[in-house]
């Protein structure tokens, strides 16, 4: 007869993402959850087959909790929504480094069909609201990546820690120099 699973799913996942969250990817093993959870590794073989498919579980969860933090800086309404998304970027290196290195800062190739249909909800965003053509969307939403990016990583990796009114000021200030012929900013 097997053993019975004393441990939810749930609570292992959950263990598991905060040892990424806390200390990166490359610290997650099964023992290290186990310690956490209190428990050998026998349970969370009974709901995990291996540590890849917890790995799996656990980048999931990682990439809902960057959806989340864009989310809730575009439901703020603080600033224009195409703003609000690199904001939540930046914000998510902030307060959330270890997941922002691994979600963001990693080689991704194997993401590019997710990310391709998520930078073109942004060029859309971006024709839409500013009434540029793709060609000119797409250049500008690249030259905003760039720098919203280099600032998130130097958030991520402890370089700098700006407040926040500079980080939007600075964001604001690359918008208009980069949009000045061609876009009034709404």
């Amino acid at each position: 007869m097997p053993a019975k699973k004393q441990i939810r799913k749930e609570d292992i996942l959950q263990a598991a993402y905060e040892i990424v969250r806390e200390n990166g990817m490359d610290s997650l093993n099964m023992r290290e959850i186990a310690k956490r959870c209190k428990c050998s590794t026998q349970p969370i073989y009974l709901s995990f087959s291996g540590i890849e498919e917890l790995k799996e579980e656990v980048a999931k969860k990682i990439a809902e909790t960057f959806d989340k933090f864009i989310a809730e800086e575009i439901a703020s309404g603080i600033y224009p929504e195409y703003k609000s998304v690199g904001m939540g970027y930046i914000r998510f290196a902030k307060e959330e480094k270890q997941l922002f290195k691994y979600l963001l800062m990693r080689s991704r190739a194997e993401d590019s069909a997710s990310e391709k249909g998520f930078f073109d909800q942004l060029t859309y965003k971006i024709m839409k609201n500013y009434g540029l053509y793709k060609d000119d969307a797409q250049k500008l939403h690249i030259e905003m990546w760039v720098f919203v990016h280099g600032v998130a990583a130097m958030f991520a990796t402890g370089y700098l820690n700006w407040d926040w009114d500079t980080v939007s000021e600075m964001v604001s200030d690359v918008f208009k120099g980069l949009t000045s012929k061609n876009v009034k900013e709404k």
